[in-house]
């Protein structure tokens, strides 16, 4: 069976070998699925729900993590001050962290403030993925490409890993969206991160969104949690909209 795990996100107004031990056993277990028909592959299910109040500012982001029978797993929070969330909108640096329902965290995602056009190639997106908190395991960094997203996943020690690349056009009509992992040399496909068409209905009135994550069932651990820090950061850049703005279409925005 299949892991499914939930990220509803409101916006809402108003011993270090021990702790990594701990955090591994924590991520296997989210992680990890028995023998199914997919049986190369396991995936994440990401929901996100957003809200601004009749004033139109922008609150923080808070994420409810849930496994397949509905059952919260983690849960996640930003942590991003109000002038920072109206004044650089999606492109805005952030903390998000995910804690176990006992309220341990054990994932911390950093984005710091960083250009996400191709028009300013010195200083693209990245996040860095950090479990236990400040405990780097790995980086996502946005490479520079005229017209396509492209992403390179990085381990702790900055060393290139898999690549990510998305359409030209990231635009969710009537089909997902999806973002390709692959290889470091492109060839072969490993895994994907999508932008899942949910309906007319839910697409135009309201603002609701469903990822996907899909990875190798024996990709390391510390990969798959910088899988799951790519989508959010895929998230913000391209389907994050503040008020009456609109989401991205493709990097030369």
């Amino acid at each position: 069976m299949d892991v499914s795990v939930l990220f509803p996100c409101y916006h809402v107004h108003g011993g270090l070998s021990f702790l990594i031990s701990c955090w591994a056993a924590l991520l296997e277990g989210l992680f990890t699925t028995a023998p199914s028909v997919k049986a190369a592959s396991d995936g994440l299910q990401m929901r996100s729900f957003q809200a601004v109040v009749f004033i139109g500012l922008e609150s923080n982001n808070k994420y409810e993590i849930k496994n397949s029978l509905g059952q919260r797993v983690y849960f996640a929070a930003e942590d991003t001050d109000c002038c920072t969330r109206n004044c650089c909108g999606p492109a805005r640096p952030f903390t998000i962290k995910i804690m176990d329902n006992l309220g341990h965290e054990v994932i911390r995602l950093e984005r710091p403030l960083r250009c996400s056009s191709c028009l300013f190639p010195c200083c693209l997106q990245e996040i860095e993925i950090q479990a236990p908190p400040g405990t780097p395991v790995g980086y996502v960094v946005q490479n520079w490409h005229p017209c396509l997203p492209k992403f390179t996943i990085q381990d702790e020690k900055r060393m290139d890993v898999l690549k990510i690349s998305g359409p030209c056009v990231v635009c969710s009509c009537c089909e997902d969206v999806n973002f390709e992992v692959k290889s470091l040399d492109e060839v072969s496909n490993v895994g994907r991160i999508s932008k899942q068409w949910s309906g007319f209905l839910k697409e135009a009135f309201t603002d609701t969104d469903n990822f996907g994550v899909s990875f190798p069932m024996d990709l390391d651990v510390k990969m798959k949690a910088v899988m799951l820090g790519a989508c959010f950061l895929i998230d913000f850049m391209f389907f994050e909209s503040i008020g009456d703005s609109h989401q991205r279409t493709g990097v030369w925005q």
